[in-house]
């Protein structure tokens, strides 16, 4: 039994973005455990080049923390040190590129727009990833991938990933053609 079902379907723009680029496709896991959300998140990190932006979108216990740790694997970093920022808003972990992990929860969009620096962070070479991102979508560039997560009882998620722009387009398939949907072991 597989831990993932993946289909490939037309998705909506929930999330408002200066200048967004027209979505017209987007991938879709559903996942039955927390390390399976945790092995999709490896294979989105092991995707990363550096310097790309992801915003992380989904309700209270939707799993984005448990994504983040699984991305913050895939680029070589400590998973142990991954926890929730959202009394110190931004977290910057070690890996084969620097990592940002900032979360909005606790902000509005006035006050993400000022002084947190997250356009620093999104133009350098660190994978910056931005959990409660439709609270700020002015701090979103144009060209980001959007993941958003859906709670489905149980352990269940619904995770999308919609790429704007051709940068994260060519992201999301690399994350495909990784095969997230099977379980890996040691041995594989």
């Amino acid at each position: 039994m597989t831990a993932f079902r993946v289909q490939t379907m037309p998705m909506p723009d929930p999330l408002p973005c200066p200048n967004p680029t027209p979505d017209t496709s987007g991938l879709v896991w559903e996942t039955s455990s927390a390390a399976a959300t945790q092995t999709l998140g490896e294979a989105i990190g092991r995707a990363c080049e550096g310097g790309e932006v992801i915003a992380l979108i989904g309700q209270l216990g939707a799993g984005k923390t448990c994504l983040v740790r699984g991305v913050v694997v895939g680029l070589g970093a400590d998973p142990d040190r991954v926890a929730s920022p959202t009394f110190t808003l931004i977290h910057e972990y070690a890996g084969r590129v620097p990592v940002c992990h900032a979360d909005l929860y606790r902000l509005d969009e006035h006050e993400a727009m000022t002084g947190l620096g997250l356009e620093e962070y999104a133009e350098s070479r660190a994978v910056t990833l931005i959990e409660w991102a439709d609270r700020a979508p002015a701090v979103l560039p144009r060209d980001h991938l959007r993941i958003t997560m859906e709670h489905l009882g149980g352990d269940g998620r619904r995770i999308s990933l919609a790429p704007q722009g051709a940068r994260y387009e060519a992201l999301a398939a690399r994350v495909l053609a990784s095969r997230p949907d099977r379980t890996r072991t040691a041995d594989a």
